[in-house]
């Protein structure tokens, strides 16, 4: 298993973890029962973690979808000339 996202962010965890799942990739989280018992004060990150074979494949979707969220940057509309 690889690491693709280390959060203390509910939602972006549980918003990484529908992108994965819609596109039919296996994942688990790690550390989400030490990260209750240390308090919820945020110092030890939820890791979401793939099979190694996919993890190349996940760190793009996930970049690619939070580019989708970002949307255009202002000033950018695609024309470089």
């Amino acid at each position: 298993m690889e690491t693709v996202l280390a959060t203390n962010d509910p939602v972006e965890l549980a918003w990484a973890r529908a992108v994965l799942a819609e596109a039919g990739i296996d994942h688990r989280v790690f550390d989400e029962q030490t990260s209750v018992l240390e308090g919820s004060i945020g110092a030890i990150p939820r890791r979401l973690v793939v099979p190694v074979e996919a993890a190349s494949r996940a760190r793009w979707l996930l970049a690619s979808a939070r580019r989708a969220l970002d949307g255009p940057r202002e000033g950018n509309d695609g024309d470089h000339g």
